[in-house]
């Protein structure tokens, strides 16, 4: 408490994505479309989903909360990036600062668990597929969804408090477009290095525990495709080749920034332009893109509204 009370910065100045003014007036145009898109992709997949009976399915049903939360995270930034890309002067309050990081570290990790979530289900549609039904019902799906948001929300708490907790009476400045934890301890009045290992282990420990149990499904989904048969092989190959290109994208920038010492490196800004903005747009692409069931129900979805 005595930490809290000690706190004298009332708002933190981003440096933003660079220092020149011409290129961050280019930037916003792409960035705004690519905002947009996401926007749109995203809701477009969960109206699908949502007015398609054929798709009232497990994967589907996880595949409609993956667009939601991406709608979600990329909401988080992207606003507040888009603004700073027009003003000399980016700055935001302590107080919307912390509820950036919250909302961050909620979306992220609520993203993470449903990634893990949707490599299970599609371990037990392949290897144990008649068990499926009863593996993988309704009840059970809506539970592990309400599970994954506990899980997201108790991370995030953990993040603020650690952050919140440091007294901030000096600079506030933060190289960066957004309020994360790392570059926002740094801006602490105290010694953060016992802060940032717990910050660290609790983000890093997430992270590759996810990962390596994503990589694991998948390899044994691998093994047992020698079983099926062609028909089979070429579905299930097309269905995890897509989900696995969304973790792979999702996962190696959360790795790279979350599970490292409190260093900083050129790239780092990069990096988080890449699964705060892009990502959440390749998502929709990757699934719509290969995913025919999903295209099909597009066609009749707008064929319906034609109609009507």
């Amino acid at each position: 408490m005595g930490a809290l009370n000690q706190t004298r910065v009332t708002e933190f100045v981003f440096l933003g994505l660079t220092d020149n003014w011409v290129l961050e007036i280019l930037f916003f145009i792409p960035f705004t479309v690519t905002y947009v898109l996401t926007l749109l992709g995203n809701i477009l997949i969960v109206v699908t989903i949502v007015f398609s009976p054929r798709l009232h399915t497990p994967m589907y049903f996880f595949l409609s909360n993956l667009s939601f939360i991406d709608i979600c995270h990329s909401s988080v930034t992207v606003p507040k990036m888009l603004e700073g890309l027009l003003l000399e002067r980016k700055t935001i309050s302590f107080d919307n600062c912390i509820a950036q990081l919250f909302f961050l570290h909620l979306f992220a990790c609520a993203e993470i668990f449903l990634l893990t979530i949707m490599a299970y289900d599609r371990y037990v549609a392949i290897c144990i597929p008649l068990h499926y039904p009863s593996v993988m019902n309704m009840r059970v799906c809506v539970q592990l969804v309400f599970a994954l948001w506990v899980g997201g929300t108790v991370h995030s708490l953990v993040q603020t408090f650690l952050t919140i907790r440091l007294p901030y009476c000096g600079p506030n400045i933060i190289d960066s477009y957004f309020c994360d934890v790392p570059p926002v301890i740094k801006l602490a009045c105290t010694d953060t290095y016992l802060t940032g290992i717990l910050i660290v282990s609790n983000s890093g420990t997430i992270s590759l525990t996810c990962f390596l149990a994503l990589v694991t499904s998948y390899t044994v989904i691998l093994f047992s495709l020698r079983k099926q048969s062609a028909e089979g092989r070429r579905k299930a190959l097309s269905t995890c080749s897509s989900h696995f290109m969304v973790v792979a994208l999702f996962f190696g920038p959360c790795i790279f920034i979350y599970t490292r010492p409190d260093t900083s490196f050129s790239i780092d800004k990069v990096v988080s332009v890449f699964y705060t903005v892009v990502t959440p747009l390749l998502n929709p692409l990757i699934y719509t893109l290969r995913n025919e069931e999903v295209k099909n129900a597009m066609k009749q979805l707008r064929q319906r509204q034609i109609c009507s």
